[in-house]
């Protein structure tokens, strides 16, 4: 999708997004979620969302997919973090789309939702990631996820966020490769200035 195209579809769909942003803000707030600690949760989901506005022209193959990718990217940590089912994640966004939209909005969230596990690796494992790669736009919606958390590490000098930033920087070739797929379908894509960016960042 062009990028004027991708800005002019935000704009006339300003007032939804506006909605599914503050529906995502209440919800995690209603968990008592916070990030970093003392942050709302809300700082983190609207990062991740920036990232797709920023870059979701070059993945973006229909106007009809700028909602979903919104939505999956305010709801990513839904299922996970604030105890919604898949089909409670489904009811909301088709409060907000029609059902089309809602599927694959649903979809990417399900797909972002960690596996059951003890440690970070048990939780991103094989089966994650392929779940990842199986699903239009989770890779790139994870990326935005995995960029927002690494640009905050990298602003903050503090202990935990100095060691986030060694394990983001160890994890990030494994990380690249775990959610590139081998399909020529740009919804799968994972945009290069993207990608440079963090590295960029990282070093």
């Amino acid at each position: 999708m062009k990028r004027e195209e991708f800005e002019a579809a935000k704009t006339a769909l300003h007032d939804v997004l506006e909605r599914i942003r503050e529906s995502a803000h209440r919800l995690h707030e209603s968990v008592g979620q916070h990030y970093d600690g003392d942050k709302p949760y809300s700082f983190h989901l609207d990062m991740v969302a920036q990232g797709v506005s920023d870059y979701g022209y070059v993945v973006c193959q229909d106007r009809e997919d700028i909602l979903p990718i919104f939505y999956g990217a305010w709801y990513h940590d839904s299922i996970e973090d604030a105890r919604l089912t898949y089909n409670a994640v489904k009811r909301t966004a088709r409060s907000f789309m029609n059902g089309k939209q809602a599927l694959m909005a649903t979809e990417i969230v399900y797909a972002l939702t960690n596996e059951k596990g003890r440690t970070r690796a048990e939780r991103a494992n094989e089966r994650y990631y392929q779940g990842i790669r199986l699903t239009p736009y989770a890779p790139f919606v994870k990326l935005c996820d995995r960029m927002a958390n690494i640009s905050y590490s990298y602003s903050n000098t503090d202990r935990v966020n100095i060691h986030m930033r060694r394990v983001y920087a160890q994890e990030l070739p494994h990380f690249l490769e775990a959610i590139r797929t081998e399909t020529d379908d740009p919804r799968m894509g994972l945009p290069e200035e993207m990608i440079q960016q963090i590295t960029y960042i990282i070093k």
